[in-house]
């Protein structure tokens, strides 16, 4: 062995053993080089306590249930609403159709009353047919089951109805009563009293039933549903003591020359007292042109006097514009005028009239029967139509 060998196992043997620090890990973390803290290991996510899972999972539940409730409770809230409203346009749609009934049934009485040459026998067969139609509609209308708040304005619309079954079965009696009686002015007054029933019966059904009607609707919020209107009278003039004395004369015969023909002796006719532009209330001149300034709401008002001694019924006017290539030709008709009294009918919608250039208009009331004079019952206007401003 040599010296070097010698030499390396010395050293070999003679070097000290490596010990490592008490407290040490075996592998030591370096700190920054500016210091500070150690970096913080990642931690793994965080998990809730025992027990607290469940409880998310309850209020959930529980917050889901009173979704379920609240819209549970809207849809109720909404079909009961919805029930309510039906019922209240349900009811509505049934008494309007009495109602329209009614009206029709006054719409019947205005025509028999004002029938030329009609009999007296004739006028109470058909009286009593409308008596027996107006009662089938009281009847009807008690049927119906309002709801209710509407029972009470239900009740008046009842009693409307019953007020012109009554009306027309005493004004039916009164003409059966009055037959062949020499007292104009007593019939007169006995039928008029009758008759204030058939006009009391539109007071009712507007004051008593479609105006309360109407105010539950809003105080129940019930919208989209209307409260009918009826309205049994047609002519207000009809219910009038001078009327009916003068209807009684003309179905009866003049009570002073004793006829019994069915039309009074005595003068009779009419004439066209003026024609007036509406709007404005120009009074057109047949002897000057007449400037007429057209519009949506053009009209003419057409003022027709009786100047005989009796009543006339059933006089129509006829307005004629005449223009190429058609002519505006309307008709209106007057139900009832008296004696020295003056009625108006009201010409509307003119869309197309020829502007520029001078027409003729020309109106003409008809003859009434035993009218001899019959050259006031027409007039002619040269007019010239004009755009607005």
């Amino acid at each position: 062995m040599s010296s070097r060998d010698t030499d390396f196992e010395f050293d070999f043997f003679e070097e000290p053993e490596t010990q490592e620090a008490p407290g040490r890990s075996e592998r030591t973390l370096r700190r920054p080089l500016g210091g500070g803290r150690r970096p913080r290991m990642p931690r793994g996510p965080i998990r809730p306590r025992a027990g607290f899972t469940p409880l998310l999972r309850l209020i959930g539940l529980i917050a889901f249930a009173i979704l379920i409730v609240v819209l549970l409770l809207l849809w109720v809230q909404s079909c009961q609403e919805d029930a309510k409203r039906d019922s209240y346009s349900d009811y509505m749609t049934d008494v309007a159709a009495v109602g329209r009934d009614s009206e029709r049934v006054g719409r019947e009485f205005s025509d028999v009353l004002t029938t030329p040459g009609i009999k007296p026998g004739d006028l109470q067969k058909q009286l009593a047919g409308l008596v027996q139609q107006q009662e089938m509609g009281v009847d009807e209308a008690q049927k119906l089951d309002p709801p209710g708040p509407l029972r009470a304005a239900h009740e008046q619309a009842v009693e409307a109805l019953t007020f012109r079954a009554e009306g027309l079965a005493g004004l039916t009696e009164a003409f059966r009563r009055t037959q062949g009686s020499k007292d104009a002015a007593a019939a007169g007054q006995l039928l008029a009293s009758q008759a204030e029933r058939l006009v009391a019966s539109d007071v009712v059904w507007d004051d008593l039933f479609k105006e309360p009607g109407v105010s539950v609707l809003r105080d129940e919020q019930i919208s989209g549903v209307e409260v009918p209107d009826s309205n049994f009278v047609q002519t207000p003039d009809l219910a009038s003591t001078r009327s009916m004395v003068q209807i009684w004369e003309r179905i009866n015969g003049s009570a002073a020359s004793g006829s019994n023909t069915g039309t009074p002796s005595g003068l009779h006719g009419t004439n066209i007292e003026s024609v007036k532009v509406v709007p404005g209330g120009q009074t057109l001149s047949e002897s000057a042109e007449n400037t007429v300034e057209a519009s949506t709401d053009l009209a003419f008002a057409v003022a027709v006097a009786n100047g005989g001694d009796s009543q006339e019924v059933k006089i129509v006017v006829t307005l004629t514009i005449q223009q190429s290539p058609t002519p505006i030709v309307k008709k209106q008709t007057i139900d009832i005028i008296n004696p020295d009294e003056t009625k108006q009918v009201v010409f509307r919608d003119f869309p197309s009239v020829d502007f520029g250039e001078r027409r003729v208009m020309r109106i003409d009331v008809d003859p009434v029967p035993g009218e001899a004079k019959t050259d006031n019952n027409s007039a002619e206007y040269p007019v010239i139509f004009s755009l607005g401003a």
